[in-house]
């Protein structure tokens, strides 16, 4: 029994993680072996998909620098926004909070991208164009029904005896959210916060209208750009590096939170 667990746990890793190292060895071939025999381990390894990144202008870096501008700060916006306003839809009357969270839930799931046109209306109207920080507007209220209902489930676990010890003590809302109630949840918040970071990171459609600067791109539409900077021709190789570079700090942020975002999505699973 024990070795049927431990093969269909290798099956699956190795079908969870096969597309990753094919994207790994594409990115150190020959873009003429790629599409010559892709399945063959020939001696075709090099490092010129990475230089021409890096020798691109404007450079591939600058690319990851402006998605984690836009990322961290609708993170930070849309944490700042729904921690508080998760608390208070958690302390609503019972028929109050299941209502909110029934709109919520809609919002949530409602298809972004009927958006788009009032999203480049405002754009044009408010001239928030080619503005980094004015990107991660629309992706926090985009994130914003996600985060409310993850957050809001995480403060309805919590005992409400804390909080009434806490006011026995004389300390505010303000002071009882910051000194008990948010580190208490901060497993929810982490996990929260990682999917908020990955849609903004990885968003293509509003970035794409919003974002017209070549040295203002965001990550998904840089690599866009390669996918299609030949006609006769797509550069399988650069576009594999580009890939593996784009997934190294979301991978690396994965692994420093992965304690809370297990935690947080199990906890916010089974609240509610």
């Amino acid at each position: 029994m024990m070795k049927q667990r431990q093969l269909w746990i290798v099956l699956l890793l190795a079908w969870s993680l096969a597309p990753m190292v094919w994207q790994l060895i594409s990115s150190f071939s020959t873009n003429d072996a790629l599409i010559a025999t892709p399945m063959a381990f020939q001696e075709r390894w090099t490092l010129q998909n990475y230089r021409e990144l890096w020798q691109s202008n404007p450079p591939f870096w600058l690319y990851l620098i402006n998605s984690s501008i836009v990322a961290s700060v609708s993170t930070l916006l849309t944490l700042l926004l729904a921690l508080p306003g998760a608390y208070g839809i958690a302390r609503l009357p019972k028929l109050w909070r299941q209502n909110s969270r029934l709109f919520i839930t809609a919002a949530a799931l409602f298809p972004y991208v009927l958006l788009f046109l009032a999203l480049l209306e405002l754009a044009r109207t408010f001239q928030l164009g080619n503005n980094l920080i004015a990107l991660a507007l629309p992706y926090s209220a985009l994130s914003m029904p996600l985060a409310l209902l993850l957050l809001s489930a995480a403060f309805e676990g919590l005992p409400q005896d804390l909080e009434d010890a806490a006011c026995l003590e004389g300390m505010g809302l303000l002071q009882r959210l910051r000194w008990i109630l948010i580190p208490l949840i901060s497993p929810a918040t982490a996990s929260t916060g990682i999917l908020v970071f990955l849609f903004a990171w990885n968003e293509y459609p509003v970035a794409l209208t919003w974002i017209s600067d070549a040295k203002m791109l965001t990550l998904p539409v840089a690599m866009a750009r390669i996918a299609g900077t030949s006609v006769y021709s797509i550069p399988y190789g650069a576009y594999a590096a580009a890939t593996v570079l784009g997934s190294i700090p979301l991978l690396v942020l994965v692994l420093i939170f992965q304690r809370q975002i297990v935690s947080g999505l199990t906890n916010g699973a089974v609240k509610g």
